[in-house]
Parts: C-alpha cells; sequence; structure tokens
C-alpha cells in the first residue's frame, strides 16, 4: 500500500515495469550528475571553430534527427532536463562556444517536475537569467515555445503549456529576443497531432520536419536584428 502511494504522489502509477526502470535509471542519473555536465564536457572540447547556433534544450531537441546536417549548428539537447539544470550547464554548452545565437528550449519538464517541483515563477526566472547571461556575452537569443503533448502526458497539462508559453512570448518581446512558435505548428486544438509523434511527447519525423524551417526562419530573423 505505501509503495502504491509512493507511486502516486510520483506520478508513476500505473505505468510499466520498463517504464518504472527507465525512471529509476533516470534518477540514478540526476543523483550522479544532477545539471548534466558530463553529457557534452568532452565533446565541447574537440570543437576546433565556433558554431553559428547552439540548440540548447530537452529531449525534443536531443532526439532531433536528421539535425540540419551540412549547417554549422550544435545540438545540445538533453533528456528529462528542466530549465533550472539548462541555467547551471549555460556556460559549459553555449557561452563557451562562443556562438552567434542560441534557441532556447525547455519548459516541459519544469511542468512534469522531472527534476522537482518547479512553479512558472521559477521556470520564468531561470529563462531571463540565461537569456541575460547570452546576451552579456554577446549571444544573440531565441525562446522556443514549450510543444503540445497528448492528453495521456498527465504530468504536462495543456493550460500550464499554453500558460509558459504566453510568457515566453511576452517576455521575448519585452528584451529584443526571437519567439519561436513550434506550439502553433505542431498541435491540433490544445495537443500535439498525432501524425507528428509516436509517443505523445516527442515529436517523430515528420513533427521535425514541421518545426525545422521553423527554426530556421527564427534564426534568419535573429540574425537580422541589429
Amino acid at each position: 500500500m505505501r509503495y502504491a502511494l509512493a507511486l502516486v504522489c510520483l506520478g508513476l502509477y500505473g505505468q510499466t515495469v520498463a517504464e518504472l526502470e527507465r525512471e529509476l535509471t533516470a534518477q540514478r542519473r540526476l543523483l550522479n550528475d544532477w545539471a548534466g555536465l558530463t553529457r557534452y564536457g568532452s565533446d565541447n572540447a574537440e570543437i576546433k571553430s565556433p558554431p553559428a547556433v547552439v540548440f540548447l534544450g530537452d529531449e525534443i531537441t536531443e532526439k532531433w534527427e536528421p539535425f540540419f546536417e551540412g549547417k554549422p549548428y550544435l545540438n545540445r539537447g538533453l533528456a528529462r532536463q528542466s530549465s533550472a539544470q539548462m541555467l547551471l550547464r549555460f556556460r559549459q554548452d553555449v557561452i563557451s562556444l562562443k556562438p552567434k545565437l542560441v534557441i532556447i528550449q525547455a519548459g516541459t519538464n519544469d511542468i512534469a517536475g522531472t527534476a522537482g517541483p518547479t512553479t512558472e515563477a521559477m521556470s520564468a526566472e531561470n529563462f531571463m537569467s540565461m537569456v541575460e547571461l547570452a546576451k552579456a556575452n554577446g549571444i544573440r537569443v531565441i525562446l522556443a515555445s514549450v510543444t503540445p503533448v497528448w492528453e495521456t502526458q498527465k504530468r504536462r497539462p495543456a493550460g500550464k503549456i499554453i500558460g509558459l508559453n504566453g510568457w515566453l512570448k511576452s517576455y521575448a518581446a519585452k528584451v529584443g529576443a526571437t519567439y519561436l512558435d513550434y506550439y502553433s505548428a505542431l498541435a491540433s486544438g490544445r495537443v500535439l497531432r498525432k501524425e507528428f509523434t509516436n509517443d505523445g511527447l516527442v515529436p517523430n519525423a515528420a513533427g521535425y520536419a514541421a518545426m525545422a524551417p521553423l527554426a530556421e526562419a527564427a534564426i534568419a530573423e535573429a540574425m537580422a536584428k541589429p
């Protein structure tokens, strides 16, 4: 009974053994390297010339395939990461690489609480800190929307996604950053379109194909700003 209650509190009740094992592996990784600094540390050391763009994000970014082949873009996505974790690795995975521009894509795991409970105000502060760090180092900023999910993703209510996206759009306008609206292109009503995903969270090939030209257009817009 206590075990079942604990699973309910964690939002894990009803998951399969395989899903629970993946959750346990993820929690162990959090204990060993909460910010994920080891994921790209050695890769960064081998980079010879600055990239034009760094994509900083969670699983939506990390699992992007194919990822802009032939473009001077770097993928620095890390599955299950929150905005707080990205903030901690921002210097290593963005500033130290000296890109012209960073696309910050975060929020879905803030809402889900994968790295601990996070309010919208806490998320906002993390985004603001990353933007301020980027600007202080001469890096242009694109803020990407949180992508929609299926209703089966109980830990990510549609209302909270829409609310955070509203703040991101408003804040981007306030500070002169570019807002990248993936949400509108991927959503049908308030949920992720079935043809754009296989699991209700991460886009599939068709989903990424719809996102890629939006990212390219946002990059062009951001680069054209004075």
